[in-house]
């Protein structure tokens, strides 16, 4: 048991640190702008805590077909009772997001991380031949992070805080041709918010006999209110949601990861995924057109580690969706629109590290 505990304290924490790069805001949960890879933080790799000097790469891929629509926690309706897929009319969204993060360690606790989103989307509407599509660089992140405790001296459990900024490096006007008229995509579908945002994330794990638990989170704070993009040419008779909202996001995962002893560097996991966007604002204000809502998900997956490289894929299954009142909707005293969930999210990413300076084969001859 002691050299389990061991591989799973040695294996444990580049999980954590993968975390930091890949879980500021990238956007996607359908309609609801939520768009994060984010990492389960069980055992991936025996690398162990990243040294001073060492890198970090990693590619996240997230992909999700989204269609089933909700009004509150339930799925849309007609008055005969017949959901928009039994009728044919709904949106589909299509969502492909690659995450490009790098991350350097400072020192022993403390790290920088950046990550650059990719994405590419479409949007459509069946009983109609219309598509909007877009693709494009998202909004880049920078974030500082930092080991609450000595790695040192912390052998079996740890938890590392991290801070950032969101830069709008993003299209978030991109056009598509829609009937011979140019029309701005859905903000669903933009690869950028248009402002600017601020990162909090956490990545905790600790060890128990045979397995490890793992709780990670991230929350986007965005303190500008709208875009200043028109949604539509209609929407200009509503002043309250006239242009896009700048939204809030959250994440969070737990669960457990279990090292499976026959396969060396194969790690299972499993926990719950909640993600979503806030009907208001953590600063500022929340007015402007949003899609408010969260889906809770149960995400089995599995962590490969194998000469330095790092192998994690996952599926994150919906068991729970709702489409939340907005903020104008509270003011008005009213409850409008629906969106669109997916019944899948699925989640790959690879890393490796490396350290081009040798600073550590340097250490090892002094």
């Amino acid at each position: 048991m002691k050299r389990t505990q061991v591989i799973l304290v040695k294996s444990a924490v580049a999980a954590v640190i993968a975390l930091a790069v890949s879980a500021p805001m990238a956007r996607a949960q359908g309609c609801v702008v939520a768009r994060s890879n984010g990492e389960t933080g069980g055992p991936e790799s025996e690398g162990g805590y990243l040294m001073p000097g060492e890198f970090d790469f990693g590619i996240g891929y997230r992909h999700q077909f989204s269609f089933e629509h909700y009004v509150g926690d339930s799925v849309e309706r007609n008055s005969a009772g017949l959901t928009r897929t039994q009728l044919g009319t709904q949106v589909e969204n299509k969502i492909n997001l690659e995450n490009v993060n790098l991350t350097y360690q400072l020192t022993e606790r403390f790290s920088v991380t950046a990550n650059v989103p990719v994405m590419s989307a479409s949007r459509h509407t069946n009983d109609t031949d219309t598509f909007q599509l877009s693709h494009g660089i998202g909004d880049t992140s920078f974030l500082f992070s930092g080991w609450l405790w000595n790695p040192k001296e912390n052998k079996r459990g740890n938890m590392q805080i991290g801070f950032g900024l969101q830069i709008p490096t993003g299209n978030d006007d991109v056009i598509s041709n829609i009937n011979g008229k140019p029309t701005v995509d859905d903000y669903s579908i933009q690869p950028g918010s248009g402002g600017y945002g601020i990162i909090m994330q956490w990545a905790a794990y600790k060890n128990v006999p045979f397995a490890q638990l793992y709780f990670n989170g991230s929350y986007l704070a965005t303190p500008q209110n709208t875009n200043g993009i028109l949604r539509s040419a209609t929407a200009a008779n509503q002043p309250l949601t006239e242009y896009n909202s700048i939204s809030d996001q959250y994440l969070l995962e737990a669960g457990i990861a279990a090292p499976i002893k026959k396969i060396s560097g194969l790690t299972l996991t499993f926990g719950p995924r909640f993600e979503g966007v806030p009907a208001n604002d953590l600063i500022g204000s929340s007015l402007g057109f949003r899609r408010p809502g969260f889906a809770l998900s149960i995400e089995p997956g599995f962590q490969y580690y194998r000469n330095g490289n790092v192998f994690t894929f996952s599926i994150a299954k919906a068991m729970y969706r709702d489409r939340t009142r907005s903020a104008p909707d509270d003011l008005l005293g009213v409850y409008t629109g629906d969106a669109a969930f997916a019944n899948y999210v699925w989640l790959a990413s690879y890393s490796f590290r490396f350290d081009p300076l040798h600073h550590h084969q340097k250490a090892s001859h002094t």
